[in-house]
């Protein structure tokens, strides 16, 4: 050792600087060089694959979503009266069936306001139907077909499947299969609602690497590669080595080139088999800028080291102070001062670092301006989806009242032909219009009492003197604004189910006023009313999230949603006495009131 050291100290200084730099700069700054590379790498992959499965779970929750129609449309029909009657009645001759799918127009009605579903299909074992691809009679063939037997095993549970159908188009390649039961004829028979596979491609698609959703049996059933389409993953060449892959990340070849690949089942609501997800990135694409920096990284090492072997001499001492310059900054910019910039002074090697360094800083600075953009453009999407949820449920209106009001219009025309039908008309135009003119924000009240008038004016002309009312609307609190159709599907419910089961009708009464800063709405008629177990009911269906009772639950739920739990619905009700339904919304914050601009 004191060898080595003598011969140390008999070098000239220019070797020893030289060995010096070498053995204490370059070789750790290469080691280090190769551990921050790698280490790059490493985080590049993990973020691409969090992001990767963020992703996943973004398109698990949008297809969710939208699997609930059909799920919904099929819990609904599974009970419907009418359905089993159509389904299951013996027809004497081919136009009492007919006659029996004309006045049954559950499917077309709920097809033409849900874009998720295609087509709704009943096979019955009744030989006296006619297959109109609504109604089909069960054949040997179907009876024995996988799907058949898979939901009539599975009893009231829903199955989701491709299979070849006449009814099959590249818009249909998944269904809702589940079995019904039919109590008068205590047959059992099967529903298959269509899911609209656009709709589902339509959310694949906005994703760029490759994915795709298959059934149980490895069928593609919708993805942003429309090549795959109703066909089995194994037996494609891209697709061979992703068939029967459990749930979970995966580092294999796809298609020859070497990808991540994660797998997600999703298994919609009350269902006996699993939908599965598919996502597929090459890693390639992951570490190229990975790798390019790893190339820059080492050409810089290596800039660094040729200059330094020639010119260690003269920027001794220059170099010390540059050097402590330069960590000064450093130490602003780890104390979290991201705005500091480093003065240029030279375009060696400490020019070019702090060049970089300058655009180290500025990178991170745009992208913590990224992230925050990020934030609030996350927060808007939030926002945005709230608004629609909002304007779904607002869009729930009961079309019976539409179609009554039409008969009565009908009837009265071709009975009398008076100026009193063309009053109405106007009236039931009027309300037609403003129901389209909504948009799913708050409207100022009178507006919605304007609603509410027409709507009782066109049941007047219906009921005649059966039916009277009352509207009182406090000046103080016209311009307050509030949700659309909070007040005229209540109004529905007290003419519908309070006074046309009224032998002498009745009066609705409908009430607004302001108490201390609250609104306060009070709909009331003297009608049949409701007993004490039956208004337990009714409140019970309000708390419930998969309540049928639609007109009220919707109310309920976009008050408690939108104005807190103190603004939920209020019943009271004696039977044969009427009913009277309240509730209240706070005046404050300056948005109860319609801007000036909103009022011009």
């Amino acid at each position: 050792m004191k060898g080595y050291a003598r011969k140390f100290n008999d070098m000239k200084l220019r070797n020893k600087m030289v060995w010096s730099y070498m053995l204490f700069f370059i070789l750790p700054f290469i080691i280090v060089g190769l551990f921050v590379v790698q280490e790059f790498r490493q985080t590049a992959l993990t973020r691409a694959t969090e992001q990767a499965e963020s992703t996943v779970q973004r398109v698990k929750s949008r297809v969710q979503e939208m699997l609930g129609v059909p799920v919904l449309l099929a819990n609904q029909l599974s009970l419907d009266t009418d359905l089993e009657d159509v389904a299951t009645t013996r027809y004497q001759d081919v136009f009492q069936v007919v006659d029996a799918y004309w006045s049954y127009t559950k499917f077309k009605v709920f097809l033409d306001f849900n874009s998720e579903i295609t087509r709704v299909k009943v096979y019955a074992d009744n030989p006296t139907l006619i297959d109109n691809w609504e109604f089909t009679p069960l054949d040997a063939k179907t009876e024995q077909s996988f799907w058949y037997q898979s939901a009539i095993g599975q009893t009231g549970r829903l199955g989701w499947y491709y299979f070849p159908s006449d009814s099959r188009s590249s818009s249909s390649m998944l269904s809702l299969v589940r079995s019904v039961y039919f109590q008068k004829t205590r047959a059992v028979g099967l529903l298959q609602v269509d899911v609209n596979t656009n709709e589902l491609n339509a959310i694949l698609a906005q994703e760029e690497p490759d994915i795709v959703l298959t059934d149980e049996r490895g069928v593609v059933v919708a993805s942003n590669r429309s090549a795959l389409m109703g066909k089995k993953l194994d037996e494609q060449e891209w697709g061979e080595r992703l068939s029967g892959l459990e749930p979970g990340k995966h580092e294999l070849a796809v298609g020859g080139i070497s990808s991540q690949v994660i797998v997600d089942a999703l298994k919609p609501e009350n269902s006996y088999n699993e939908l599965n997800i598919v996502y597929v990135f090459p890693l390639e694409s992951i570490m190229k800028e990975a790798n390019r920096i790893s190339v820059v990284g080492f050409q810089i090492i290596s800039v660094v080291f040729v200059v330094a072997l020639v010119l260690i001499y003269s920027i001794c001492t220059v170099l010390t102070n540059r050097l402590l310059k330069f960590s000064k900054q450093i130490n602003k910019v780890s104390m979290g001062n991201f705005n500091t910039e480093l003065a240029v002074d030279g375009s060696d090697e400490i020019g070019q670092i702090k060049r970089q360094f300058n655009q180290m800083v500025g990178s991170i600075r745009e992208l913590m301006d990224e992230v925050q953009a990020s934030h609030e453009q996350k927060r808007q999407l939030e926002s945005k989806q709230n608004e629609i949820k909002l304007k779904m449920l607002a869009s729930q209106i009961n079309p019976h009242f539409l179609y009554n009001a039409l008969e009565s219009i009908r009837m009265k025309a071709h009975l009398k032909g008076e100026k009193e039908i063309s009053r109405t008309v106007k009236m039931l135009g009027k309300l037609m219009r403003k129901n389209l003119e909504l948009t799913g924000k708050e409207i100022e009240l009178a507006e919605e009492f304007e609603i509410v008038r027409c709507y009782l004016e066109i049941q007047k002309f219906r009921h005649e003197d059966r039916l009277d009312y009352e509207l009182s609307l406090d000046p103080s609190v016209e311009r307050a604004v509030l949700l659309p159709l909070l007040i005229q599907p209540l109004v529905e419910n007290s003419v519908v189910h309070g006074l046309e089961k009224a032998v002498d009708g009745g009066k609705v009464s409908v009430r607004a006023y302001r108490e201390e800063e609250w609104l306060r709405v009070v709909v009331e008629d003297n009608g049949v009313g409701m007993s004490a177990a039956k208004r337990e009911s009714v409140l019970r269906s309000l708390a419930d999230q998969e309540a049928s009772r639609i007109g009220l639950h919707n109310i309920q739920h976009r008050l408690v949603m939108t104005y807190g739990e103190r603004s939920g619905l209020t019943i009271e009700s004696e039977e044969n006495r009427g009913t009277r339904i309240r509730f209240s919304i706070p005046l404050e914050g300056g948005k109860t009131y319609a801007s000036s601009d909103d009022r011009g």
